[in-house]
């Protein structure tokens, strides 16, 4: 079991084929929190809105799972994304012991001070030409369909997890000059208003690193990636990447657990 003050997760995208749920569950079984922030694209109502809404068996079990963590005293933050900003309309709140902030300011165990805040407002795409996000929105869909195929047989052959989506990403300029773009804005905003550090969502870019005395962390998603954020008792933040190193997390605990039942004095 993995431990940690608080864990940030965005872009779950529940509603469509492509929620990767199954992990999700795993992630969320495994590992241990305080404080859980759910940054923004949890419901996709858009999909909602298409037509194409899809909610399986699997979906509610992880609903379940969240309201149980509720119920043994996790600290449950949803801020909308805008996918799911019919939820964000609504205003501050609170449904089912989760708490609904349009951003939050989070506190570090080292005294740091983080926005926290899905990110779509740095996002000059979605303030461009409709007809422009309308054909990447259609060239995205069919890579995602092309991406169901691949992962269903990698898991047929007993292959490990592969996101097509970001190898693909990764190599075309344009969406690398993208996140570029939306990094720096996000990162010029934390500055600007004086915080140490910015955790977003919305690009499905899992990343973090610091730069002018201000840290970028991006939670990545729940679709292509399978990532997370997480920070210690120490207020260090971790990206951690569930589908490619879980396993590797999971032996690492064991292996400590292990030392310390050999060396109490470690303990």
């Amino acid at each position: 079991m993995l431990s940690y003050r608080s864990v940030f997760i965005s872009d779950l995208h529940l509603g469509t084929r492509d929620a990767k749920v199954d992990y999700l569950i795993d992630f969320l079984t495994h590992v241990r929190c305080e404080r859980l922030y759910l940054v923004g694209d949890v419901l996709d109502v858009w999909r909602l809105r298409s037509g194409g809404w899809r909610w399986p068996r699997i979906k509610h079990e992880l609903i379940q799972l969240l309201l149980r963590r509720v119920q043994e005293g996790v600290e449950i933050i949803y801020v909308p994304g805008n996918h799911d900003e019919a939820v964000r309309l609504l205003g501050a709140g609170e449904a089912f012991g989760v708490r609904i902030l349009p951003e939050v300011i989070h506190e570090g165990a080292d005294g740091r001070r983080w926005l926290v805040v899905h990110g779509d407002g740095f996002d000059a795409v979605l303030h461009c030409d409709p007809l422009m996000r309308r054909v990447g929105d259609i060239g995205y869909e069919a890579l995602m369909r092309l991406a169901r195929l691949i992962h269903g047989a990698r898991r047929l052959l007993g292959l490990p997890y592969w996101s097509l989506a970001a190898h693909v990403k990764g190599r075309l300029k344009d969406a690398m000059r993208y996140v570029e773009q939306y990094e720096a804005a996000a990162h010029t905003h934390a500055r600007e208003h004086g915080f140490d550090g910015i955790i977003s969502g919305h690009i499905h870019h899992a990343c973090l690193r610091e730069w002018d005395g201000v840290t970028y962390a991006n939670c990545g998603d729940w679709v292509e990636n399978c990532t997370a954020l997480a920070e210690d008792a120490t207020g260090q933040l971790h990206l951690l990447h569930w589908a490619r190193d879980h396993l590797e997390l999971l032996d690492g605990v064991k292996e400590l657990a292990r030392v310390k039942a050999a060396s109490p004095q470690l303990g």
